[in-house]
């Protein structure tokens, strides 16, 4: 047998011996859900300390903070931030509530605009599913006021509204949070984007916005 085909049949010979009978697949969850899971699972911060951790790690991590008491003022402080960037071009998903947009800015609704289009405008708008406090954490998943993935990844600059009601404390808050929305694609991510390379160099922008404000509602 030619050494070529030999090395396929060992490797294919060991995925199948990696899958478990029928019969074992039962003892195999009973053995998952045996797992020792001594983390915590649920925050303990008034809602006020919660909201202060998140605001303390974004701006950490480079982000910005602005706060909107209302709906009413929200328009206002997102024209003002987006102002104090110097970005006029400004784009949103289909379906952004026309009571949130800024008044002086340039808006584009996303109609499935193309890579070349959306790298045009200045920066983005959105809301977000919800946002963890202790990483400051933002969670994207596709939802009416949040868009396609790309549209929060190919423009530089981007504005996401959070209401104080949609920041938990804990990672496994979120993720319980996350299991009734449904199998829509999820983003996380901690600030603007950045990454290091081997030498330790930080580059902005690499895998999304190099620039984020959070606009805290309520």
């Amino acid at each position: 047998m030619p050494e070529a085909k030999l090395a396929r049949e060992v490797i294919l010979a060991r995925i199948r011996s990696s899958n478990p009978p029928e019969n074992d697949e039962m003892r195999l969850i009973q053995e998952w859900m045996g797992i020792p899971r001594p983390f915590r699972k649920k925050g303990s911060l008034a809602a006020e300390d919660r909201l202060d951790l998140f605001e303390d790690r974004l701006r950490d991590y480079g982000g910005g903070i602005h706060h909107a008491s209302s709906e009413i003022e929200l328009p206002q402080v997102i024209a003002s931030a987006i102002a104090a960037r110097g970005k006029r071009k400004m784009v949103v998903p289909p379906e952004f509530p026309q009571t949130w947009l800024p008044p002086g800015v340039e808006i584009l609704k996303d109609q499935q605009l193309s890579y070349a289009v959306l790298d045009e405008c200045n920066g983005v708008i959105t809301g977000c599913t919800l946002a963890i406090a202790w990483t400051g954490t933002i969670v994207l998943q596709g939802g009416p006021r949040e868009g396609r993935r790309a549209l929060t990844l190919v423009p530089d600059y981007h504005v996401c509204i959070v209401r104080a009601d949609q920041i938990v404390e804990l990672v496994p808050e979120a993720l319980e949070k996350l299991r009734s929305f449904g199998t829509r694609p999820i983003t996380f991510f901690s600030g603007p984007s950045a990454t290091s390379d081997i030498e330790m160099t930080r580059i902005k922008g690499v895998h999304g916005p190099r620039v984020l404000d959070a606009i805290i509602l309520g």
